[in-house]
């Protein structure tokens, strides 16, 4: 249990650092690109070789396909009421959307961190890598937002490491739930957070990283699959 409490602060300490770093200074479009891009294409190889060939594997094809038709929805529903808060929302509230979409995408990601480990006792580090390089632009966008438009610092960390806490835990969610349930639940929980990334991705993140950094975001994304896919590969 030690390993869990250890990988899951490990993955989400990302979301906090992101937070101080946005409240110190306002970094620049290529740093944040860069970022983004890079963790874009760590989170396409966890997805390919964590998420989707694992919870087929454990599973089987109709709990994965389950697991990623919830998990897109969810998503996506979840998305477009993050945004109509944001539109509606006071000027001190700016950047509210980016820290409620890196809870969304933060919980299932790391209860299949949790589940991971719950498996072989280790977990994937080329999944750790990936929710850690990608939570960071998310916390480090919504911290600069938040404090360009007033809100304290103190109020801005706080939320933040409200998230960080509950992702934490989700991290021993789902290596609890893992050993009390079947493969099919596995399955499904890998499938979910796939389908969730997966539209995360192609709808924000990458998007973003090609708006910030133009055609340079194809090669970030290229060398973070590259990373994730060799840690992949030894882990």
């Amino acid at each position: 249990m030690g390993t869990v409490w250890v990988w899951g602060t490990v993955a989400a300490s990302s979301l906090l650092i992101g937070a101080v770093l946005g409240v110190t200074r306002r970094w620049s479009d290529a740093v944040v690109g860069s970022v983004l891009g890079f963790g874009a294409g760590a989170l396409m190889a966890s997805i390919s070789f964590e998420l989707f060939q694992g919870g087929l594997e454990i599973g089987g094809a109709i709990a994965l396909a389950f697991g990623l038709t919830c998990g897109a929805g969810v998503f996506f529903v979840s998305d477009r009421w993050v945004k109509r808060i944001g539109g509606r929302s006071r000027p001190g509230a700016a950047g509210l959307p980016l820290a409620l979409g890196a809870f969304l995408d933060g919980i299932p990601e790391q209860t299949v961190l949790g589940v991971g480990i719950a498996d072989d006792g280790v977990g994937s580090i080329a999944l750790l890598v990936a929710i850690f390089v990608s939570n960071l632009p998310e916390a480090m966008g919504s911290a600069t937002e938040m404090k360009a438009s007033g809100s304290p610092t103190r109020r801005i960390l706080l939320l933040w490491a409200s998230v960080t806490a509950l992702c934490v835990l989700a991290t021993a969610g789902g290596y609890l739930l893992a050993h009390v349930t079947g493969g099919a639940f596995v399955g499904a929980v890998d499938g979910f957070a796939a389908g969730a990334l997966l539209v995360m991705l192609v709808g924000a993140m990458i998007p973003e990283a090609q708006a910030k950094i133009h055609d340079r975001a194809g090669l970030a994304a290229v060398l973070g699959f590259a990373v994730a896919a060799g840690l992949a590969a030894f882990s």
